[in-house]
């Protein structure tokens, strides 16, 4: 694609970056087959190509950007799809990541927005607000019907009925010499929707052999912040976790930083890039070096022969998170570790396809977001799994909403095959009734 930046403006780093991003991009449209927004919307402005053509008239022209740029900038989910298609290496998720930190500088939008979008960012990175908020939203939930505003609509409908106990106790201790070090991210939401993903994570690493340490001062990735153009307040939450991080690897070492959600995972490892121009640049690079997800890491540690592991033969359909398979090109590995493990597992159509979760998005386009999930549960539904298993809470939480399948953590299964206690969404053993896996 052929841009006509000036000097002054290719001398800001991040409108350099942009232009060489956009020079890559030869209009050939693959994208498009692949784009979730493109398929259930059909507009061409809501591809990835589409998208390219309004990012690069606004930062070319530098002008403020119009609602309609603004509108088609914000339906993007940054699921990545259209980058594990593109033939030609468009670096996509730099780009759209450019283009709505610009938009936040520049476009005021309509109150009510700001105000939604001020009310997330101060409440979803901080799981003390984030619980206090749930528990309000439960008050509220049988209302949420006559409440005439979907995106506020879609919150309470979103928040559980029940919230689970806060994660306590101390961290166990691996038996004899670990084998390696690693600190755990924990998060912010899963903190407070689903702290056993943490606690069967812990379990199961502390099996494998490795001693696992959640440093004091790390918190949320940023991502949710991020994904809004809220550049200031996502890296503000990013240093925090660098600082705390490398804090730790420089006192007791640490050989690896584990992450047990896709999207925060995605996130960390592009740490280096955020940070590029910053004086954290050296420690984010770092950073983002030690990051892996879960399943990385049990991999190396090694998933051990269970002789007859609980689950055996249980059918799982298998979710593969945008951010897993797209953002970190993992995409075989959990189904592999699954089938190890001696679950039956399968995979449903379109498996490229996101959800409709993508952080906020679902709180913030609730209607395509609806749209992507009853397509998703469709085709997972269709494969009659006993259990619905996924790397990301955000995408458990979505295609829960729409289901009566349970689901669960990929690591939560992995935790019970190798001696931890059976996931509580699974109910009582008696129900289990394991089905072969398809032919």
């Amino acid at each position: 694609m052929q841009t006509r930046f000036t000097p002054e403006q290719l001398a800001d780093p991040a409108t350099a970056r942009s232009n060489r991003i956009l020079r890559a991009c030869v209009h050939c449209g693959f994208c498009t087959a692949t784009c979730p927004t493109y398929q259930v919307l059909g507009d061409e402005l809501d591809s990835p190509r589409g998208r390219i053509y309004l990012i690069k008239d606004m930062l070319e022209n530098a002008r403020t950007p119009d609602a309609r740029t603004v509108r088609h900038v914000d339906r993007c989910l940054s699921c990545l799809s259209c980058m594990t298609t593109c033939p030609s290496g468009v670096d996509y998720m730099h780009l759209v990541d450019h283009a709505r930190a610009y938009i936040e500088q520049t476009y005021r939008r309509p109150f009510a927005e700001r105000v939604l979008r001020a009310l997330l960012a101060a409440v979803l990175p901080h799981p003390g607000r984030f619980r206090l908020a749930l528990r309000a939203a439960r008050l509220a939930r049988p209302f949420a019907r006559t409440i005439p505003e979907p995106r506020l609509r879609a919150m309470l409908e979103m928040a559980p009925r029940r919230l689970p106990r806060p994660a306590s106790g101390p961290v166990p201790r691996a038996p004899g010499t670990p084998r390696m070090r690693v600190a755990l991210m924990t998060g912010c939401a899963q903190q407070v929707l689903s702290p056993e993903i943490n606690a069967a994570t812990i379990r199961l690493l502390t099996r494998l052999g490795a001693e696992v340490v959640v440093p004091p001062g790390a918190g949320c990735c940023g991502a949710l912040t991020h994904h809004m153009g809220r550049s200031a307040d996502s890296h503000a939450s990013a240093g925090r976790n660098i600082r705390a991080w490398m804090a730790e690897r420089r006192g007791k070492g640490l050989d690896a930083v584990v992450i047990n959600t896709s999207g925060c995972g995605t996130t960390v490892k592009d740490y280096g890039q955020m940070f590029r121009d910053d004086p954290l640049a050296p420690e984010a690079a770092e950073i983002a070096s030690l990051a892996c997800d879960v399943t990385e890491l049990v991999e190396r540690l090694g998933l051990p022969e269970v002789a007859d592991p609980p689950g055996r033969g249980l059918r799982v359909a298998y979710h593969p998170a945008c951010s897993l398979q797209h953002g970190q090109r993992i995409r075989d590995l959990p189904k592999a570790l699954l089938a190890r493990a001696g679950y039956a597992v399968v995979l449903p159509a379109e498996a490229h396809l996101c959800c409709g979760s993508a952080g906020t998005y679902n709180l913030l386009q609730p209607e395509i977001s609806g749209q992507l999930r009853r397509r998703k549960v469709a085709a997972l539904e269709v494969l009659d799994p006993q259990v619905i298993a996924a790397g990301n809470l955000g995408c458990m939480m979505q295609i829960g909403a729409g289901t009566g399948l349970p689901l669960v953590h990929t690591v939560q299964l992995l935790d019970w095959a190798t001696g931890g206690p059976r996931p509580p969404a699974l109910g009582p053993a008696e129900q289990e009734k394991p089905v072969p896996a398809a032919p």
